[in-house]
């Protein structure tokens, strides 16, 4: 039986009280809310904090709230299953409530957070054992060794993102907020992701992701995501889709594709952008903008099948999902 590390938890009631209680704890503390991924973490020694600071709770931390200006913000401790379970990500913000339905299976969408999925640790079968198993073959980059067992000639970490939600938000232009001890920042979210698996966030320690910004849908704006992953339930992805676009007077305008899970941080590809826009969509077109992320897409033998495989299916799916956004018979897709 795999056991929790001694810690004391403080529980917030605000985000800026979570702030003060993370900075008493001399920074050494870590932010909890659903817990989902942190707890087995930490059970694995991959993380041994002494204290947590509970943020599950914070006061409006669940609101999704409509906008003036017809966008939606959402607060990061709504549950994913709260997300997609909400009429109002409809088909323009459907990649959203795509993603969150496909994280794990029911039980721990009812629990896990969209601020915690989209700030959860990268992934490697080295790095995702227990600490017995790791000790026997040598402890890895991410934690407690000095080489990367999956490029061991390589100086970084290759651990891959496994956010489902990041590539959804990202094709729909989404912003986030960051309160710290310095006060809010407001970024996009493609900033708060950086090309290293162990420092991937741009988020500083003491930095809580409070909210996240959606922009007024356009008209004719749809989206989706699709998921990969070996069951049908409960496995992490190892490929993710996320595709917006809109249709106006019979061609594709502002289209965006965003991969996850295929590199240590959700990975745009502006290329297959650039071909779709202004086109009449075409099972040709979709074509090559499949093989343009195909190209982005660079997975390592570091997740469940085969790599080569995972670089393979990417053209599959990136023109399948696109084809489902443009009404192009599945058949023939």
């Amino acid at each position: 039986m795999l056991r929790l590390p001694p810690f004391e938890f403080r529980n917030a009631r605000t985000a800026a009280e979570a702030v003060e209680l993370w900075s008493s704890a001399d920074g050494r503390a870590m932010y909890v809310a659903g817990g989902t991924d942190l707890v087995p973490n930490m059970k694995r020694r991959q993380f041994e904090p002494p204290v947590l600071v509970g943020i599950r709770r914070l006061e409006h931390g669940r609101n999704v709230e409509e906008r003036a200006d017809g966008g939606l913000t959402i607060g990061a401790a709504a549950t994913l299953r709260q997300i997609a379970d909400d009429p109002r990500f409809g088909s323009a913000y459907a990649a959203l409530a795509e993603a969150a339905g496909q994280v794990a299976n029911l039980q721990i969408q009812r629990v896990g957070t969209l601020g915690g999925n989209l700030c959860v640790d990268t992934r490697c079968n080295y790095y995702n054992q227990t600490f017995e198993w790791r000790k026997s073959v040598g402890f890895c980059l991410k934690k407690d060794g000095d080489i990367c067992l999956v490029a061991p000639g390589s100086s970084k970490c290759w651990a891959i993102s496994s956010s489902d939600s990041a590539p959804a938000l990202m094709a729909l232009g989404a912003q986030v907020e960051l309160l710290g001890g310095t006060g809010p920042r407001v970024i996009d979210l493609a900033s708060l992701y950086q090309d290293d698996g162990i420092e991937y966030l741009t988020r500083r320690p003491d930095e809580i992701l409070t909210r996240v910004m959606l922009p007024a849908p356009k008209p004719g704006q749809v989206s989706a995501y699709t998921k990969v992953r070996r069951r049908g339930s409960f496995d992490f992805p190892i490929l993710g889709v996320g595709a917006s676009l809109r249709l106006e007077d019979g061609l594709i305008r502002d289209a965006r594709v965003v991969l996850g899970a295929v590199h240590t941080h959700p990975l745009d590809v502006p290329v297959a952008s650039e071909l779709l826009e202004g086109q009449a969509p075409t099972l040709e077109l979709l074509e090559a903008a499949a093989e343009a992320a195909y190209r982005r897409a660079t997975p390592l033998d570091n997740a469940d099948l085969v790599y080569y495989w995972r670089k393979r299916v990417t053209r599959v799916h990136v023109r399948r999902t696109l084809a489902r956004l443009c009404r192009i018979e599945a058949a023939s897709a």
